[in-house]
């Protein structure tokens, strides 16, 4: 699932080909969509929230979408070809001079604007929020506390605990914190664990390179994250790979057992 940083930057660049502009062209193809025709509304902007988008067009209605594994929104010139299939096309959004295409976006909806935070509502704060402060600091820190016992890699991608952390950022997170994704979350200082979260998003939330490591050269921008070749960039020791997490929460884990000491899976 894209990070967080990934999703704000979809917005930002979704804002900036649209907000101002009138549709000549607003189509879904979804099916429970399908009828909807948005040409001749005006765009008010784009904004996120964690992961998830927000469209907002004129008469009180906002497009909800979210990306999941596999979504993303493509802007071109008003009649480019599209780089993606046609078929994975799901929302086409154009006015006289760009084109925005969501090629396989989720969970589309059409709600009403001001209904727009029921659909959030239950999300922890977003790491990339602009009026963010020390309360949202402080909330995010208790809510990765409220379970002493479960494994900081779980709890950081709860995004009811905060908004925005995807896999690539857990597995980074619990290297610099220096200990193993398994490792209770009673074991960790949780409010340095929030200023990781919040510190790597926002160093990286205008560029589409995403590094921890402060670099931005190829194989330099991860310490253990699918490194499982390279090696640890701190120690050059081997990294493992596990899986941590049931069903739909099971993802890859990276780590070095060298810098990261604490329980892990028997191999």
């Amino acid at each position: 699932m894209p990070e967080g940083d990934t999703v704000f930057l979809a917005g930002k660049r979704l804002d900036k080909a649209l907000a101002g502009k009138t549709l000549v062209r607003g189509e879904f193809r979804h099916p429970a969509l399908a009828t909807v025709d948005l040409a001749g509304r005006d765009v008010l902007g784009t904004g996120t929230v964690g992961k998830h988008l927000f469209t907002r067009f004129s008469g009180d209605l906002t497009l909800h979408s979210h990306l999941r594994m596999d979504g993303a929104w493509d802007i071109y010139p008003a009649g480019a070809r599209w780089r993606r299939p046609g078929h994975d096309a799901r929302v086409v959004l154009a006015s006289r001079d760009v084109q925005a295409i969501g090629f396989r976006v989720h969970d589309l909806e059409l709600v009403p604007t001001a209904e727009e935070r029921s659909l959030v509502a239950h999300l922890g704060p977003d790491l990339l929020d602009p009026q963010w402060t020390d309360e949202h600091a402080r909330r995010a820190a208790a809510a990765l506390a409220a379970e002493p016992g479960r494994e900081l890699g779980l709890a950081l991608l709860d995004q009811r605990v905060m908004a925005g952390v995807g896999n690539l950022y857990k597995v980074e997170i619990c290297f610099l914190l220096k200990v193993s994704p398994w490792t209770p979350v009673s074991e960790v200082d949780t409010a340095k664990a929030v200023a990781l979260a919040r510190k790597l998003l926002l160093a990286n939330a205008w560029r589409h390179e995403q590094s921890t490591t402060g670099e931005l050269a190829r194989g330099r921008r991860n310490w253990v994250y699918e490194r499982t070749r390279q090696g640890c960039f701190r120690c050059g020791g081997r990294v493992l790979v596990a899986q941590q997490g049931e069903d739909v929460y099971r993802r890859p884990t990276w780590y070095c057992p060298k810098c990261q000491p604490g329980p892990a899976p028997s191999r």
